[in-house]
C-alpha cells in the first residue's frame, strides 16, 4: 500500500485500521483469536497504522472484560517495528455512563503507563488527547506530552475531536503531528480546518470514514438493538434515516458502478483524493472488508471527478451521527464537588 506523511515525518499507510470495533461499540467483543488473525492479516495487506484507545473496552460474550489495547498489542507484537500504533488518553466512563474528560497531568502519566503495559511495548508511536478537557488547559497537556517525548515514551502526539483554537494552543507548546476527527462523504463539517492544517503542517486522520458503515452500502434498511451497539441510536440506522439517506447512497452506488468498484472504495478514494495529508482509518471485523478497504488506495480520482462528486452531494440533506450526546458529558471536578 502507498504511504502518506502526517505532520513533518510520520509515515504511515495511506489507509489505516481503526481497531475500536473489535471490542467496543459494535456489540460483544470479537473472539480474541479471530481478532488477532484479522489484525495480522491487515499487516500482510500493507496496513501500518493501527488505531486504538484506553477507552475502547467492552465485554466478551461470556462476560469477561475486553481491552482493545491488549488485543492490538498482542496481535502486533511480532510486527512491532514494522507498524505504527496510535492510542489515546483522556476519557473515563463512570458506572452510570457519564463520560468524564480528564487530561490532568497525573491522569496522563497514569494513562500512558497503563497503555504501554497493555500494548506490550516500551513506546507509543502516536498518542492522542481523546477529547478536550474543559478544565485542564491544553497548554498544560502539551507540556506533559513534551516531557513524555523527552522520556522516549511517545514519539508523536495528536488531538482527537478537536477544533482550531485547541489545536493552535497545543501546537504552540508542542508541535502536533495530526488530528483525528470524524470525516466522511456524509460528514464534511471538518473541511473548515483544512487551511489551518496546511498552515501548521498537521495531518488529518479521519475516523468513521464510511459513516459507521452506512457508506459501504452493506446495511440497507438494517437497524440495530442493544446499548452495546452504538448503531442502535445512530440516525443513519433508523428507519427514517435510511429513507432520508437513500438519494445520497444512490449517487454513491452510481459512482462506484461507473468505476467498477464498491461504494466503500469510492468513498475512501474520494477522501484520499481530497488532500494528500488525509489518512482514513475504517474498521471492520471481516478480513474481506479489510482487503476491500485497502484496495481503495489503488483507485485514483481526478480533481475534476472529486469536484463533480462534491457538487452532486453537497446539497443533499443526510441523517448522520455526529457524536455522543452532551448529556453524557461530565466535568472531572464534579466527582469531588
Amino acid at each position: 500500500m502507498e504511504k502518506r506523511t502526517l505532520g513533518k515525518d510520520f509515515e504511515v499507510s495511506a489507509i489505516g485500521l481503526g481497531c475500536m470495533g473489535f471490542t467496543h461499540a459494535y456489540g460483544a467483543a470479537m473472539d480474541d483469536a479471530e481478532a488477532v488473525r484479522a489484525i495480522q492479516a491487515a499487516v500482510d495487506m500493507g496496513y501500518t497504522l493501527f488505531d486504538t484507545a484506553e477507552r475502547y473496552t467492552g465485554f466478551y460474550s461470556d462476560g469477561r472484560k475486553a481491552w482493545n489495547e491488549e488485543l492490538v498489542g498482542k496481535a502486533l507484537a511480532p510486527y512491532r517495528h514494522q507498524v505504527k500504533i496510535a492510542t489515546k488518553f483522556g476519557i473515563t466512563i463512570t458506572e452510570n455512563g457519564d463520560r468524564i474528560y480528564d487530561s490532568r497531568p497525573e491522569t496522563i502519566r497514569r494513562s500512558v503507563e497503563g497503555s504501554l503495559k497493555r500494548l506490550h511495548t516500551d513506546y507509543i508511536d502516536l498518542y492522542y488527547q481523546h477529547r478536550m478537557d474543559p478544565i485542564t488547559p491544553v497548554e498544560e497537556v502539551a507540556g506533559v506530552i513534551a516531557d513524555l517525548m523527552k522520556e522516549g515514551k511517545i514519539l508523536h502526539w495528536g488531538l482527537s475531536n478537536t477544533d482550531e483554537e485547541h489545536l493552535r494552543k497545543a501546537h504552540a507548546v508542542c508541535p502536533v503531528t495530526c488530528i483525528e476527527n470524524r470525516y466522511s462523504m456524509m460528514a464534511r463539517w471538518e473541511e473548515k480546518l483544512f487551511p489551518v492544517l496546511e498552515e501548521l503542517q498537521v495531518g488529518f486522520v479521519a475516523f468513521s470514514p464510511l459513516a459507521n458503515g452506512i457508506l459501504s452500502d452493506a446495511y440497507r434498511n438494517q437497524t440495530f438493538t442493544g446499548a452495546e451497539d452504538y448503531r442502535s441510536f445512530m440516525p443513519q440506522y433508523q428507519e427514517s434515516g435510511h429513507q432520508k439517506n437513500e438519494p445520497f447512497l444512490q449517487i454513491v452506488r452510481q459512482l462506484a458502478h461507473e468505476k467498477q468498484v464498491t461504494p466503500a472504495q469510492i468513498s475512501l478514494a474520494w477522501m484520499l483524493g481530497k488532500k494528500p495529508y488525509i489518512v482514513p482509518i475504517p474498521g471492520s471485523r471481516k478480513i474481506e472488508r479489510l482487503q476491500e478497504n485497502a484496495q481503495a488506495a489503488e483507485i485514483t480520482l481526478t480533481k475534476d471527478e472529486i469536484q463533480s462528486i462534491d457538487l452532486a452531494i453537497e446539497s443533499l440533506d443526510v441523517a448522520i451521527f455526529s457524536g455522543p450526546p452532551k448529556s453524557l458529558e461530565k466535568r472531572w471536578d464534579s466527582e469531588t464537588n
